[in-house]
């Protein structure tokens, strides 16, 4: 093992070595990963998932560059020599050829796992400029990607080490590497801390903005380089930046969304007090309660509102915590199906949207903090089970609302991307739990005591007649998302 034993090498072991190259790269890779990951939860996305696209794009990405530049380099000097092909740690890797098998594997994963490519773009595509911003630097300890001949004066107010650094074959070169370096920094900033927060209007724009941007900046650079890959006697980073500038600008204008079939949403519901008025039978059964295990004093207005929403464990452990809690759940359950006859009925118009919804051609699945039994229960017994396709019920996932788990799961088990997907229910937690997977969420009101609690979870839009949703979906969204982008 040998430390620094060149100017390009961090450490060595044989003919193995770590350069300040590949170190550039990983590091660039691990920051842009740090901001996917990010942006990924905020759509409701779990970390495996971000692993899945963002390491797939990044092999593949590295492999697709290293392609791109042995075909445009000197293809006969790797066709005499293959296994050199395989020496990435010599440098050679063309970042136009990476964005192009990146993007190939991300459109393949999207479109495998149900997915909009253009979100998960969105996500990724903006935060690779931090990544190419620091592998530029990895160009600079491997002296390559540098202009022409300057003179020393050039360097009057350089730091000295880029100075040194810039000394190729007896000449000062350009530092066309810290010209695209600080150019990514700029276009990174302004795409995601700007653009994205005032200027775009629909899905897909930051992936476009990327390609603009970068595209403009590469061109620009690449004019002043002395090392280009050429193909006949075009540089083909400026004629690839092209391209890239067209798809962008394209894009942003909307050329391509014709192309692009809209998916309708999928609609998602909580049950309790959202398609049936439970909660007389629900306060019946809480008094039941209080009544046998403390006294029905003390069950006021105020825990009335506190019981609707939350998984009965959690307010047992609250009221009940010298009671074992599964069996109190389990007397709470049988004694509230006892009463659901007299105690609950259909919400106002559920029937009629969910018989509209259906003819429409919506999936329609329920996702409740109720047993699966108790929910089909409720279903059947105002037949309105023939129209709920997928059932999660409190059984069904590990993690109860306001985890998205529940809301994801309803999504796969009817074949369909959560990145168009509506969930309506009448607590904070259903709206924190639609915020938490990414999709848009609507608060139904129908409690006046609970009407402002509701309006603070900021929900997307709050509705007073379930029917109201009918014309929420005629006037339609960008994207039935949290953002609705």
């Amino acid at each position: 093992m040998q430390l620094f034993p060149d100017s390009k090498t961090l450490i060595s072991f044989g003919i193995f070595k770590i350069t300040y190259y590949a170190l550039g790269y990983l590091f660039g890779g691990g920051t842009a990963y740090y901001f996917a990951l990010k942006d990924m939860k905020r759509n409701g996305y779990t970390q495996d998932t971000v692993d899945d696209i963002f390491f797939g794009a990044f092999i593949s990405g590295i492999i697709g560059a290293r392609i791109w530049y042995v075909l445009f380099s000197n293809l006969n000097y790797y066709l005499s020599d293959p296994i050199r092909i395989l020496f990435i740690f010599e440098g050679g890797l063309a970042i136009q050829g990476g964005i192009i098998a990146g993007l190939l594997y991300g459109y393949y994963y999207t479109k495998k796992h149900k997915m909009s490519f253009f979100r998960a773009a969105d996500a990724f595509l903006p935060n690779f400029l931090i990544a190419q911003t620091i592998g530029r630097w990895g160009n600079f300890m491997n002296q390559e990607a540098y202009g022409e001949i300057v003179s020393e004066a050039f360097y009057n107010g350089f730091p000295a080490f880029i100075k040194n650094k810039m000394y190729i074959d007896g000449a000062y070169r350009q530092p066309t590497f810290l010209w695209e370096s600080v150019l990514n920094l700029l276009g990174f900033i302004l795409i995601r801390y700007v653009y994205k927060k005032y200027n775009r209007n629909k899905r897909g724009d930051l992936a476009y903005m990327y390609l603009v941007w970068y595209g403009v900046t590469r061109f620009f650079v690449e004019g002043f380089r002395t090392d280009s890959l050429m193909f006949k006697n075009i540089r083909m980073a400026q004629l690839t930046s092209i391209v890239f500038v067209i798809v962008g600008l394209l894009g942003i204008l909307g050329v391509f969304d014709k192309f692009i079939k809209k998916e309708k949403p999928v609609i998602l519901f909580d049950l309790d007090g959202t398609l049936l008025d439970t909660t007389p039978a629900i306060l019946e059964s809480y008094r039941y309660l209080f009544k046998k295990y403390r006294t029905l004093e003390e069950f006021d207005r105020e825990k009335e509102i506190e019981v609707q929403g939350p998984p009965l464990f959690k307010m047992f452990e609250k009221y009940f915590p010298n009671q074992n809690t599964d069996e109190l759940i389990k007397e709470y359950r049988d004694y509230n199906h006892s009463i659901h006859k007299e105690f609950v009925k259909p919400m106002a118009n559920t029937s009629a949207l969910l018989e509209h919804l259906s003819k429409e051609g919506y999936k329609i699945g329920v996702v409740s903090t109720k047993l699966k039994e108790s929910v089909l229960m409720g279903l059947e017994l105002f037949k309105l089970d023939d129209y709920v396709k997928v059932i999660v019920g409190l059984d069904d996932v590990s993690n109860s609302k306001p985890d998205p788990e529940g809301i994801i799961k309803a999504c796969k088990l009817l074949n369909h991307t959560q990145d168009e997907c509506i969930y309506i229910g009448d607590t904070p937690t259903d709206i924190k739990a639609a915020q938490n997977a990414g999709v848009y969420s609507i608060g139904y009101i129908f409690d006046e005591d609970r009407k402002q609690s509701l309006i603070d979870s900021k929900p997307n839009t709050v509705i007073n007649d379930l029917l109201e949703l009918k014309g929420i979906l005629k006037k339609g969204e960008k994207s039935w998302t949290k953002d609705t982008m």
